[in-house]
């Protein structure tokens, strides 16, 4: 699909993603040791600043109302304009309030891009296309998280935290600035709903992103802690793990996309579950740094399967109810983003293995629902607006 790089949206979104993915995934590798250094928070401490990094996705449907005043791709680049102020700006602030502050604002700019980023892929590539698309874009993000880890790696031993955040930050916010400028609508497509789509035929759709939403905070916010906290892993440790994460991140992503349009999303995804069982259960009772590490590499590989999630919601949904229904969804996926790091940061206080307990039983649910998936690889719908294959 080499055509696909000639299409100026594909090229709007990787700049965008590169620049998301980057902010994030430096925010990422420096706050888990930031905030035990620099702020001293304990578990729960942890889990409540995860939760409110997670109430913009939460209020991510809000993004449909801002339509009304902006382009769906401005609002794209805007975003991440304002993921890079709240970055650059989080080493400033030393207490728990402060942290929390900085964290929301970062947020908030990375969940509306992920809102907009979504279903701007969704809209304008076809079934056939999106995966191939998401895989490639979560690629290129690799590639910026690796760079931006390599550099962080290297900056932790001659910059304090609050430069290297400075630094990050100022980068990420120029770069949305710059994206402002460009255009990359060439083709018309269907008129998208300009309101809140909750439909009884997407059930499976919401009920997916509500567990996947629960089991992915349970790996970033307290598989991570586990490492640094239980293990005392320095950031510089931390770092490079990142880095060979998005390592692996750019080299599968190609074959996940190619095995979602070959045996379809319910294979995909019930690999997914079945995987994450044994590795919630690995971090619970394994007590070894070592294996431990793996099992947080594995974690992360099968964590880019969850774009099987997006394809499933394009093969199923009417084309008009794809953006809207793109940010419920995602909404919907933060419903438990936000409670699970409460209720897991007071599990941890209680027992360190409780939180990852429970990641195993959402993903046991999230098998048992993923069998439900009737759309299959033979599905052959195009959309009109999309480029044919």
């Amino acid at each position: 699909m080499d055509h696909l790089k000639e299409n100026p949206m594909y090229r709007y979104l990787m700049i965008l993603v590169i620049c998301a993915s980057a902010g994030l995934q430096g925010w990422m590798a420096l706050f888990t040791n930031y905030a035990k250094e620099v702020v001293g928070v304990n578990g729960f401490q942890i889990g409540l600043s995860q939760a409110v990094r997670e109430i913009p996705g939460f209020l991510s449907f809000t993004a449909i109302y801002l339509l009304f005043i902006f382009k769906e791709h401005r609002l794209s680049a805007w975003s991440v304009v304002l993921l890079g102020i709240g970055v650059a700006i989080t080493g400033f602030f030393t207490s728990l309030g402060g942290l929390l502050t900085t964290t929301f604002i970062m947020s908030v700019g990375f969940h509306y891009f992920e809102t907009t980023n979504k279903s701007l892929t969704v809209q304008y590539f076809n079934t056939s296309e999106s995966p191939v698309v998401f895989a490639r874009l979560r690629g290129y993000g690799a590639l910026a998280n690796i760079l931006v880890g390599s550099i962080i790696l290297g900056l932790s031993f001659v910059l304090p935290y609050i430069y290297t955040f400075l630094i990050l930050g100022v980068f990420i916010g120029i770069s949305g600035v710059y994206m402002l400028f460009i255009n990359p609508i060439e083709k018309e497509i269907p008129h998208q709903t300009k309101k809140l789509v909750l439909k009884r035929k997407y059930w499976l759709y919401y009920v997916l992103n509500f567990l996947s939403g629960a089991r992915r905070q349970i790996f970033t916010v307290f598989a991570i802690f586990l490492l640094v906290d239980r293990y005392h892993l320095g950031l510089s440790i931390v770092a490079g793990i990142y880095v060979v994460n998005y390592a692996f991140t750019y080299f599968l992503n190609p074959q996940i996309s190619k095995a979602i349009n070959k045996y379809g999303e319910r294979v995909v995804l019930s690999l997914e579950s079945a995987s994450l069982i044994l590795l919630f259960i690995g971090y619970a009772f394994i007590d070894n740094v070592y294996i431990v590490v793996a099992l947080y590499v594995m974690d992360s590989i099968f964590f880019n399967f969850s774009i099987g999630l997006n394809t499933y919601l394009q093969k199923t949904a009417d084309p008009q109810d794809l953006g809207s229904s793109t940010a419920v969804g995602f909404t919907i996926n933060h419903i438990s983003a936000v409670v699970i790091p409460l209720f897991g940061g007071a599990m941890w206080m209680l027992n360190w293995r409780l939180p990852f307990i429970i990641g195993a039983g959402f993903t046991l649910m999230s098998l048992y629902f993923t069998q439900m998936i009737t759309t299959s690889f033979h599905v052959k719908r195009e959309f009109s607006f999309g480029t044919k294959v």
